[in-house]
This record gives structure tokens, C-alpha cells and sequence, in this order.
């Protein structure tokens, strides 16, 4: 059985991925990341998933990105963008972006996977998100794959560990469609840029970028989002 690396953020994407991987008959090694974001109540949604998909292991890697700021996901000075359209989402790079997040995130999970002898590191990016963040794109990747060849023992060797993207392509909305198909369990799985709403944190926000894309994509489809949001 082959072993992979599995990025689970504990969101709708990552979530697809891991049990699109489970499916496909890998051994899963979920990781995710405490990097000090304002929305860590993702992790609770993380370790809940990895539990319901039986995953090998799952580590949690944590280290503080909010000590330098430059994003509203670290920077609580920073106000998340809410009510915004689809429209403007689309324009430009959001204040959401966190400076290398992806760059940071894939290197750890290339340590993890080579220590334990995986064959792939399978990650969630989507180009086609409104959000258009730089490190979520074609090119990015390929260039991070050539990382992985020249800067391992394993890809010295000739056995370089591959970077999987399987929703790089796919809308949010084809998305949702496989992960039906998967059974996941979506109201399991936190996409809230926002710690969420109230003393016990079940509630997303349903007015930021995040909330308002899932949203959309649910309501495409004609169905309703079974996360429970206090506005939207």
C-alpha cells in the first residue's frame, strides 16, 4: 500500500483530498499546521476528520507565523474582508493571503514524507478559487516539485516524492459533487476564516470571503450547507 502525506486543514478542500486518498487505497499520514492563525478552530475539525478517516497518524506541526503579521489570517489588525462578491473576491491578491504559507507547509510535509518513506504529498490548492492566492496555482507547483527532486535524498536517487493536486482544476462546486461521491462528511469540516460565532465555537461567520464561496457553491447545487452559520 502505498504512503502518502496529506495536508488536512480541516476544511472543505483538504477534506475532499484526504478521503479521495483514503479511497484510492493509500496508507494516509495526515498534517496539519497551528502556525498561529486567527481561525484555529480549523485544528478542531482537523483532528475530528483524521479520527473519522482512520488515518496511520496525525501530526499537528505548530509554529507562530502571527509574530510577523502581513496577513488578516495572523494579524488581528488586520480586518477579514466580509459581504464582499464573487466578483471582487476575484480581483487581485486578499489581505488573506499568509506570505509562503504554502511554501512553509509543503517543506514540512517533504521532511514527513521522506522520513517515513511516502511516495506523495497530496494537498488541496484550487487555482480556479476566487481567491487567487499565488502558492494555490499550476506554475507554483511545478516549481515546488522540482524542490522536491533536487533537494531530498530520494529524489537524487531518481525517486522523487510527487506533489498531488487533484482539485487544482476543479470548481468549488465539482468540489462539493466529489466529495458526495466520497461521503464526506461536511458538517464536520471548518471553512471559516473567523474563530467562529458564540462561547462554544460551532458557528462560521457566513459573511467572510471563505463562508460566502462555500456558500455559493452549496447553494449552485441546490443544497444547503449542513455547517451551521450565523449569518449569511
Amino acid at each position: 500500500m502505498k504512503k502518502a502525506v496529506i495536508l488536512l486543514s480541516g476544511g472543505l478542500d483538504s477534506t475532499t483530498v484526504l478521503f479521495r486518498a483514503i479511497a484510492a487505497g493509500y496508507s494516509c499520514y495526515a498534517l496539519s499546521f497551528d502556525y498561529g492563525q486567527r481561525h484555529r478552530r480549523e485544528l478542531m475539525a482537523a483532528q475530528e476528520i483524521a479520527q473519522l478517516g482512520s488515518v496511520v497518524e496525525h501530526q499537528v506541526v505548530r509554529f507562530d507565523l502571527g509574530a510577523w503579521g502581513g496577513s488578516a489570517l495572523t494579524d488581528l489588525a488586520i480586518a477579514l474582508p466580509e459581504h464582499r462578491s464573487l466578483e471582487t473576491m476575484g480581483q487581485g491578491i486578499p489581505v488573506t493571503y499568509v506570505p509562503a504559507r504554502n511554501t512553509i507547509f509543503l517543506s514540512f510535509a517533504l521532511g514527513y514524507a521522506e522520513a517515513i518513506a511516502a511516495t506523495e504529498v497530496h494537498i488541496g490548492v484550487n487555482a480556479l478559487d476566487y481567491s487567487g492566492y499565488p502558492d494555490c496555482r499550476g506554475d507554483y507547483i511545478e516549481a515546488m516539485q522540482r524542490v522536491y527532486e533536487l533537494g531530498t535524498k530520494q529524489g537524487r536517487e531518481g525517486r522523487p516524492i510527487q506533489i498531488i493536486t487533484p482539485l487544482i482544476d476543479r470548481s468549488k462546486g465539482d468540489i462539493i459533487q466529489l466529495g458526495n461521491e466520497l461521503g464526506v462528511p461536511w458538517e464536520k469540516t471548518w471553512s471559516c476564516y473567523s474563530q467562529g460565532v458564540g462561547e462554544n465555537p460551532v458557528r462560521a461567520c457566513g459573511v467572510c470571503d471563505s463562508c460566502q464561496l462555500r456558500l455559493a457553491a452549496f447553494a449552485a447545487l441546490g443544497l444547503k450547507d449542513p455547517l451551521p452559520y450565523a449569518l449569511a
